[in-house]
């Protein structure tokens, strides 16, 4: 297995968190997508969302709640509006996270798409202006799992990657230590297809501001392929402090651009130890679904873990798994504790801790105060 020692971020890390981290390490990435080694915190513990378990997903205040809690990077996904400002919302389609539904003056903009050969009703970002999308307000996506969330619905508007870059940057400067950004561009064929492609307003939007540009270090990442070498082939190794990641879907699962092409390869052959070292080619990181390393046994104990780890560490990939969340609804069977909605700080950080002992490099997280706890007081 490749060993890697780390170097501090470009901003000095808080002595805290610097101890907190079970190993450091270079990042190498692989082939064309590795680039120079560069410096990068390690194990990072990833905001998903921001910090979605306490405040309503991909809102301003759901990622400063990330950052008070210790988050090395926060993740928005995105999504582009119909006059192609790139805005944070887990999908296009904003029924179930905002108020829209009950906003009259849209009712009319309901509609049905097919989004990655699926068919969905509702109401798509594609389809407002900015200046329409920031009259709507946020609301909690699941309010029988996080029904505390549901005191802050229609508080906090939907904001933009340069919203959520100025937020970082001056949080960092404030604490003194360096806050990453891990875009994931959302749907990237389908927003092709309708003339507004994410990949050069993405690029654009990093490179504007000298924070992302080169202070900080950011991941971009996406479940499809094409899109990444496309970054990749843009970019080449201008900006060495971009790292690029591959998400996996479960195994049997294809990335929706290879449905497109009629390629017939799906994530469990990326998974392989010749997938890793085609993706090392472009990409310098892997973002599994968690239950790919470590599935759950007939007890509902998680396994020992599979050969995915090892593969990306021997192609010189890093490891981020997602997604770790502290409510009992999402945890092991095993590790479960009261009602399915009840929080279970101490089930969550076994979980976390398992998935350290196996050596991922970082994870996402609904709450990264439990990431942070998990992190820290992590022994092998």
């Amino acid at each position: 297995m490749l060993r890697r020692l780390v170097l501090l971020s470009p901003f000095i890390l808080s002595a805290s968190l610097a101890l907190s981290a079970c190993r450091l390490e270079y990042n190498h990435g692989g082939g064309n997508g590795g680039g120079n080694t560069t410096p990068i915190a390690t194990v990072q513990v990833i905001g998903h969302r921001g910090a979605p378990a306490l405040r309503p997903e991909h809102t301003l205040a759901s990622y400063q709640k990330a950052i008070d809690d210790g988050a090395d990077i926060i993740e928005p996904d995105l999504v582009s509006t119909k006059d192609g400002v790139l805005v944070a919302r887990h999908e296009n389609e904003i029924s179930g996270t905002t108020n829209v539904a009950d906003v009259a003056a849209f009712a009319g903009r309901k509609t049905t798409k097919t989004i990655d050969g699926q068919s969905v009703t509702g109401w798509f970002t594609e389809d407002f202006t900015l200046g329409e999308l920031k009259t709507l307000r946020a609301r909690e996506r699941i309010p029988s799992i996080r029904p505390d969330n549901v005191a802050y619905n229609d508080q906090f508007d939907i904001p933009t990657l340069d919203e959520i870059i100025a937020l970082a940057r001056d949080q960092s400067a404030k604490l003194g230590r360096n806050i990453g950004i891990y875009p994931e561009t959302k749907h990237p064929t389908y927003f092709q297809s309708i003339g507004l492609p994410l990949e050069d307003r993405l690029i654009d939007g990093l490179r504007r501001d000298a924070f992302t540009a080169s202070r900080t270090t950011v991941y971009v990442q996406s479940f499809e392929v094409a899109n990444l070498k496309a970054i990749r082939n843009k970019i080449g190794s201008s900006q060495p402090n971009w790292k690029l990641v591959q998400l996996m879907g479960s195994s049997g699962r294809q990335p929706y651009d290879f449905v497109v092409a009629k390629d017939s390869r799906t994530f469990g052959d990326m998974m392989t130890g010749q997938g890793m070292r085609d993706i090392a080619a472009y990409a310098n990181g892997v973002g599994p679904d968690k239950s790919s390393i470590m599935g759950l046994d007939a007890n509902g104990k998680l396994t020992d873990p599979t050969d995915l780890i090892r593969n990306a560490h021997n192609a010189g990939l890093l490891v981020h798994p997602y997604t770790f969340r502290p409510e009992n609804t999402f945890l092991p069977p095993s590790l479960r504790s009261g009602a399915d909605n009840t929080r279970n700080v101490n089930g969550s950080i076994t979980e976390i801790q398992a998935f350290l002992r196996a050596g991922v490099d970082g994870f996402f997280t609904d709450d990264p105060a439990v990431g942070r706890q998990a992190v820290s007081t992590f022994k092998r």
